[in-house]
């Protein structure tokens, strides 16, 4: 499940069937009617299916396609022929030194799993992706 912000909206988005997206819009409109007294329009909720090739990259979706790759292996002794399909993202800049500058500029760890800040809750969009696109033109 992802929160995200847009043009003053909130957005929950989710990989997974359109049975799991109702269940979830249930309980999401059961919790804030009942145990935060905030009435919401169920019907107001809209759910849309997001692409398969979708890419999570600090809370973000992007919709950069996800080429898939076939590897073979054959084992001599018993003749098996094992196919297996990977996918494989092609970032177009370097993945290492973009981890590298972000965890310096705090915006995640060395891993590149996403650091939260409250501070971040009162920027917008746009200053985020700002600042992100800093740190990118300095690699």
């Amino acid at each position: 499940m992802h929160y995200v912000r847009y043009q003053g909206k909130a957005i929950l988005a989710s990989k997974g069937t359109l049975l799991l997206k109702k269940k979830w819009k249930s309980y999401l409109v059961n919790f804030s009617q009942y145990f935060l007294s905030f009435w919401t329009q169920p019907q107001r909720i809209r759910l849309n299916q997001l692409r398969n090739s979708c890419f999570d990259f600090l809370g973000y979706r992007s919709s950069v396609p996800i080429n898939t790759f076939l590897v073979r292996n054959q084992m001599l002794e018993n003749f098996f022929l094992i196919d297996t399909r990977m996918k494989k993202f092609d970032t177009t800049a370097p993945a290492t030194p973009l981890i590298g500058s972000l965890s310096k500029a705090q915006f995640c760890t060395g891993l590149g799993h996403p650091i939260s800040k409250p501070i971040w809750t009162d920027l917008s969009d746009w200053d985020i992706l700002d600042r992100f696109g800093r740190i990118c033109r300095n690699l």
